[in-house]
């Protein structure tokens, strides 16, 4: 077993909780923004990830990425996971399928400003010549890049569903039994060379773009 491996995929487990605490929490927010308060009743509108872990999205899969990657596994250009879905009562929202879109974008849009915040920080790594901060910061920004295009591929309970369902006019009664085996589709969905290699080039694009309006060479 590669030592180094296990060290820098458990430092991505650890980025990963806080990115997926961040996302969910931007949900929560919205949610009660939008006039529902459900969430921040059962205690979501937290940055504490123990309120927003999901046993198979948060833990199981990303820990499961780390192993395959000391395989020599594809899977192992990057790391996706998901945490709790945050509840939401449709009945408490002013305007009930644009807040749900809001809502569901909330948590894309969270993970987007943090890698811009994120690149930032490391461009300050680099004037500092503290090169460790710039590596860390890069590559949390990255991590927080694929859960953001992750999260909007359209399978359940991927915050891209959500707004499928509101464009197409899908009951909540039909999306729930899709939901019901939504993480089996998506493991499947990422064994897909193109779909891992399209989420990989998107990501490495986008942190390049935002890179740059730092000076910060990638």
């Amino acid at each position: 077993m590669d030592s180094s491996i296990l060290i820098d995929g458990l430092t991505q487990f650890l980025a990963l909780i806080v990115l997926l605490t961040f996302h969910e929490f931007g949900h929560a927010w919205m949610a009660a923004k939008c006039g529902d308060d459900t969430a921040k009743d059962q205690g979501r509108c937290s940055l504490n990830p123990l309120v927003h872990i999901d046993p198979i999205g948060t833990v199981v899969l990303p820990l499961m990425m780390i192993f395959l990657s000391m395989s020599g596994s594809g899977l192992s250009r990057f790391m996706i996971g998901w945490a709790k879905p945050v509840p939401v009562n449709p009945g408490n929202l002013r305007n009930p399928k644009v807040d749900d879109i809001l809502i569901s974008l909330a948590g894309p849009w969270m993970n987007l400003l943090l890698a811009v915040v994120l690149v930032g920080l490391a461009r300050m790594g680099l004037i500092a010549h503290v090169p460790a901060m710039t590596s860390f910061c890069l590559m949390t920004a990255y991590i927080s890049l694929i859960l953001c295009f992750f999260n909007l591929i359209p399978i359940p309970p991927l915050d891209g569903s959500h707004v499928l369902r509101n464009l197409i006019g899908m009951s909540y009664e039909t999306y729930y039994q899709f939901a019901r085996f939504g993480f089996v589709a998506v493991i499947l969905v990422l064994q897909i060379p193109f779909v891992r290699d399209g989420l990989s080039q998107l990501t490495l694009s986008s942190l390049r773009v935002i890179a740059s309006w730092f000076g910060l060479p990638l």
